[in-house]
């Protein structure tokens, strides 16, 4: 029987991923990814390398996921708050991504970061839209884009980085965070 490489990587990933956002890039253990996975521990050095190169392709892999997911076209550009709400969902979905978000921060710190270019170059993309829906009069130029973008990065996933603070300071939760959300950044849209 032949090997499933692709598979069997994903199976890896998919395991590590639940791993890391659980315990960080320091506490996470390899062998529990292999058994989660149900793969030898070897495959992850064959694949991966160490656990920090496991984190980063982690990290490459969640972000690459989020952008497909709810891509920045001309389109949401003018309709930002429409964007910060499928942002949002997207975070509902997948709560992990914001927790390895974190680790990230944590563990490194002002250090490099994982596929900085690769990521540099995604949101020089966003922005550049940004700009376009601004130039073209369907978005506000209030704001710098890199204002925008990152007000709608950190209002839409602020929610599940701190959901203690959204239970005592909304009273609700989540419950009604999205249409809050949706709202918030109309305002700042214009």
């Amino acid at each position: 029987m032949a090997w499933n490489t692709e598979r069997t990587r994903q199976l890896l990933l998919d395991a590590a991923v639940r791993e890391f956002a659980e315990h960080g890039p320091e506490a996470a253990r390899l062998d529990r990814v292999a058994a989660a996975a149900g793969v030898n521990k070897e495959r992850i050095y064959q694949y991966f390398g160490n656990k920090e190169q496991l984190f980063a392709a982690v990290l490459t892999s969640a972000l690459e996921k989020l952008a497909e997911a709810v891509p920045l076209d001309e389109h949401l550009a003018g309709d930002l708050p429409e964007y910060a709400g499928r942002v949002y969902d997207y975070h509902r979905e997948h709560p992990q991504f914001i927790r390895l978000l974190h680790w990230e921060g944590l563990h490194r710190g002002d250090g490099p970061v994982v596929a900085g270019e690769q990521r540099g170059a995604h949101y020089a993309e966003k922005l550049a839209t940004l700009a376009a829906a601004q130039k073209a009069g369907t978005l506000t130029s209030d704001f710098a884009p890199r204002e925008l973008l990152y007000a709608v990065i950190a209002l839409a996933g602020w929610w599940y980085a701190t959901p203690q603070l959204a239970q005592m300071i909304m009273a609700e939760g989540t419950e009604n965070a999205r249409d809050t959300l949706v709202r918030l950044v109309a305002k700042l849209a214009g």
